[in-house]
């Protein structure tokens, strides 16, 4: 069985801050860190869907974590696709004019290139320290499958390169019946893992969770299942605990998923209060994953 690591999708937002999870004194991000770092092996980083971090930045994150520690990282938005507030680019790389959401194609070819430069220069430190697992590709709903899709995912893909790279497909069309086994070999083809993920079904955006392996690293991420998802508060839509009985039957579905592959990463993204961390904790505990940061 490979190597599993369990956390959450989030260490520092608001709501955790206010919740208590971290203990009265642990006040700087460099403390909060450190403290996650001894629950938890495995960290996903969001802030860098919404803003390129500066070198600086990941550089104390991997300073304050323990060998062993890991961090998957989400691409910029700019890069899967999605509209972009122009103010998230550094102020050097903003286009004179135009609209105030833009998407990658409106960028001159120079100014997209120095934007992944920076996010390889922000990805480095995490690299030379051995504390990067993958870079998520989280591509837009509205990414249907197709030949223009594929090349979209390849292309941007290629840009990550050469740190693993794990994509999180949103379009129901990649996995209807007769989609499913060729977007599944299309990822296993080209070295790129699958990201799953566990989320309310039944809306026009769900998709599936396929419990497969395309390359030696896969990654599961749990959003929880509440009711509210299609609602545009984004704390009523991760506002979800789960249960003893799902936490239990998920630990043995992903013991048979990391028999498929070297190492699983878990993530835990009902990100309301200290909920994910909670659960995560009791999930981690089911599948016996102890992290290396741990108290003795």
């Amino acid at each position: 069985m490979g190597v599993i690591k369990v956390g959450t999708s989030s260490w520092a937002d608001a709501m955790l801050v206010r919740s208590g999870w971290y203990p009265r004194g642990t006040n700087t991000p460099a403390g909060r860190l450190s403290w996650y770092a001894e629950h938890f092996g495995l960290v996903e980083v969001d802030t860098s869907y919404y803003a390129v971090p500066a070198v600086e930045t990941t550089t104390a994150w991997a300073d304050a974590t323990p060998p062993g520690f890991t961090f998957d990282v989400k691409a910029f938005r700019l890069f899967t696709g999605h509209h972009t507030p122009v103010e998230a680019l550094p102020k050097d790389l903003r286009p004179a004019g135009g609209p105030s959401r833009i998407r990658w194609r409106d960028l001159p070819v120079g100014a997209y290139d120095e934007l992944w430069d920076r996010f390889h220069a922000a990805l480095a430190p995490l690299a030379a320290a051995d504390r990067l697992g993958a870079v998520l590709l989280q591509f837009p709903p509205w990414l249907a499958r197709g030949d223009a899709a594929r090349r979209r995912i390849l292309a941007a893909a290629q840009r990550c390169r050469p740190h693993p790279v794990t994509v999180e497909l949103r379009h129901s069309s990649w996995f209807t019946e007769d989609a499913v086994v060729d977007t599944v070999t299309f990822l296993r083809e080209h070295g790129l893992g699958y990201g799953c993920v566990d989320m309310p079904q039944g809306h026009a955006s769900s998709v599936p969770p396929i419990l497969v392996a395309t390359t030696d690293l896969a990654v599961v991420r749990f959003h929880g299942h509440s009711e509210a998802w299609e609602s545009g508060d984004k704390q009523e839509r991760f506002r979800y605990a789960y249960g003893d009985r799902e936490l239990r039957h998920w630990s043995v579905l992903l013991r048979e998923l990391a028999d498929q592959c070297a190492e699983l990463h878990v993530l835990l993204n009902n990100c309301c209060g200290d909920q994910a961390q909670r659960d995560a904790v009791r999930l981690a505990d089911l599948l016996g994953v102890v992290p290396a940061g741990a108290r003795a």
